[in-house]
């Protein structure tokens, strides 16, 4: 059983987990929360986000972000929304997996939107805080629904693969980087949609750094490194289709970049800002 929050400090609005939050990183604050909330005054001219007195400061699972409170017209009434960046976004998803699941399965099929939610019946809370002295709302998840396979679900949120679903559902273009960050070796079977990538290893025992390209991320690393066969870490850059011809390009340029930076096997004078050394063995000179 879900027991009550004891350490609420403010006035509360338990919002239900809604397509809303990953869609448009931000949410309609309801007028019954803008009125216990004195919204309107503080914020009643704020039509941009980019306004200073539109900025806020949003609290959640121990960090700070930055937002912002717009209003606009609605008919006779203001609407008041309060809005976030991608960084909360991704958080928001990585906490609620199973209602952002369950959002882009609503958008994958459209014609039956309203049957989504009756046939992956649960409800996730949020609860939104805000703090009218000092401009800063507070984030807490109240009730989250465990996920089936919560280690692969998290491994999705995170994936190219995923990333590219999303971008296509919310028409945000073809040509985004999907960047992603520094992973064990051990994970390296578990890539999910890491194609036409740039990537990058190190060895932390040798002090080793190496640049590579790639059409089959899995495929291309799980064959032996005479450069760099004790790597222990990677992360990679997924290209843009666009990009696919230019790939190797990229490769090049990032490799003769970094020979400029660290201690290298072609000669090139470089600034040495690590005790890393570039691994590669084929560096453009020109």
């Amino acid at each position: 059983m879900k027991l009550e929050r004891s350490n609420i400090e403010f006035l509360l609005w338990r919002k239900k987990v809604d397509s809303s939050l990953f869609e448009h990183n931000g949410t309609t604050i309801p007028a019954w929360a803008c009125t216990m909330w004195g919204i309107q005054g503080m914020f009643g001219a704020c039509v941009s986000k980019t306004m200073t007195d539109a900025k806020v400061t949003i609290q959640f699972e121990g960090a700070d972000y930055p937002g912002s409170v717009t209003v606009a017209k609605a008919g006779r009434n203001p609407l008041y929304r309060l809005w976030y960046g991608e960084d909360l976004g991704m958080e928001l998803k990585h906490k609620f997996l199973m209602s952002y699941m369950r959002s882009l399965e609503k958008r994958l099929r459209p014609e039956a939107k309203e049957d989504v939610e009756k046939d992956i019946p649960f409800w996730e809370f949020l609860d939104i805080e805000f703090d009218s002295s000092r401009k800063v709302f507070k984030f807490e998840a109240y009730y989250r629904q465990e996920p089936t396979f919560p280690e692969l679900f998290k491994r999705l949120i995170g994936s190219p693969g995923l990333k590219r679903v999303d971008d296509e559902l919310h028409q945000k273009g073809p040509g985004r980087i999907h960047k992603q960050s520094w992973r064990p070796r051990q994970q390296l079977e578990f890539e999910l949609g890491a194609t036409n990538v740039v990537y990058m290893l190190i060895d932390t025992e040798n002090r080793l750094f190496y640049v590579g390209e790639a059409q089959d991320l899995v495929k291309r690393l799980s064959t032996r490194y005479p450069s760099i066969p004790d790597w222990n870490f990677y992360r990679y850059d997924v290209l843009p289709g666009q990009l696919t011809d230019h790939r190797v390009a990229i490769e090049r340029m990032l490799i003769r970049g970094y020979a400029e930076l660290l201690e290298n096997k072609s000669g090139i004078e470089f600034k040495k800002i690590s005790d890393y050394k570039l691994a590669n063995d084929r560096i453009d000179t020109k």
